[in-house]
């Protein structure tokens, strides 16, 4: 079968497919959703795990997805997960599967996530300590995170990446003792500008810990200089910690837009193509394929979704509107 790619208007190929899983969670981050939670998606909205793999299937053997990570909400939720990633990897091995987390749940899951086919594993974790974790999270649950990445380590799925948002007079002086935490036990910490993306509308820039800011806080302890590797596609600007061989990670999104090189797009858990992050506008597969929709047409509406992806988000356009879904509805 012939392979067409996710080209979108200005010449960027869309191989990295992220698939919200769900779209709950066991957390309550105070910059993603209120205390009490939200509104969760019906039952008879969200994609069967049989949809779920039919849409990867045609996104990796008909438009060249060569890398699937799966996301929520929280992934580790959904009870087919370890099926699904054993059903993705059987389409293409040679394509990299990946999960973003928060690892409850980890310790436990993550021998068969490898035995699978699962690649590697990304977790959120923005505090190395118990209280600030409890504060921000809603939850007591630190220690289980903790053991959630030394589980994903010995199971081989690896680089373990951490993902780890810093918020004013939260957690924004503790940007070094998270990076030597990370160092000690060999994990890849990337540090993540606070996105547009909350379900309370509550962002701000002027809240916003910037890149600038992180680097400045990293460099009071850390001597840092930009890695030799060319970045790509990767959203992480990369530098070496003390001259190498460690590295830690600053994606920018919003003070240092990367949307010229981006090769990304999305699958909401209702079955929902987003072209970008931020996009205001979804194209519905979920419908069509319950519709009768052969691989075919379900591929041909996808690159006609992606054909309309915008030149960047435009967080400093004036008109910027943020998402009517949260980043725990679209999935990273």
């Amino acid at each position: 079968m012939q392979v067409q790619p996710l080209v979108d208007r200005f010449g960027r190929v869309a191989t990295d497919l992220r698939v919200s899983l769900t779209d709950r969670c066991n957390l309550r981050c105070t910059y993603c959703m209120p205390a009490e939670g939200l509104d969760w998606l019906p039952g008879d909205e969200q994609l069967t795990d049989d949809e779920v793999v039919r849409l990867i299937g045609v996104a990796v053997q008909r438009l060249g997805v060569r890398e699937v990570r799966f996301t929520g909400g929280e992934p580790l939720v959904r009870r087919g997960l370890v099926d699904i990633v054993a059903r993705t990897h059987a389409l293409d091995p040679t394509v990299e599967t990946s999960l973003t987390t928060n690892a409850l749940g980890l310790a436990r899951l993550a021998p068969a996530l490898a035995e699978a086919g699962l690649d590697r594993v990304n977790v959120s974790l923005d505090t190395v300590r118990p209280d600030t974790f409890s504060a921000i999270t809603r939850r007591d649950r630190f220690e289980d995170v903790v053991a959630g990445l030394a589980a994903a380590d010995a199971a081989g799925l690896g680089p373990v990446k951490v993902n780890a948002v810093l918020l004013r007079g939260v957690n924004d002086d503790q940007a070094p003792e998270l990076l030597g935490w990370c160092l000690e036990r060999g994990y890849q910490l990337r540090f993540i500008e606070q996105m547009p993306l909350d379900a309370q509308h509550g962002w701000s820039r002027e809240a916003m810990v910037t890149a600038d800011e992180i680097f400045a806080a990293l460099e009071q302890e850390f001597a840092l200089t930009p890695a030799r590797e060319p970045r790509g596609s990767a959203p992480a600007e990369l530098f070496l910690v003390d001259g190498g061989p460690a590295t830690v990670g600053v994606i920018a999104s919003v003070t240092r837009p990367f949307c010229g090189d981006c090769d990304r797009v999305r699958l909401t858990a209702d079955g929902q193509v987003r072209n970008c992050l931020f996009a205001r506008e979804e194209s519905d597969l979920r419908v069509a394929m319950r519709s009768g929709a052969s691989d075919a047409d379900l591929a041909e509406r996808w690159l006609v979704a992606m054909a309309g992806k915008a030149p960047g988000h435009g967080i400093d356009d004036p008109t910027f509107l943020q998402p009517d879904r949260p980043m725990s509805a679209i999935g990273g």
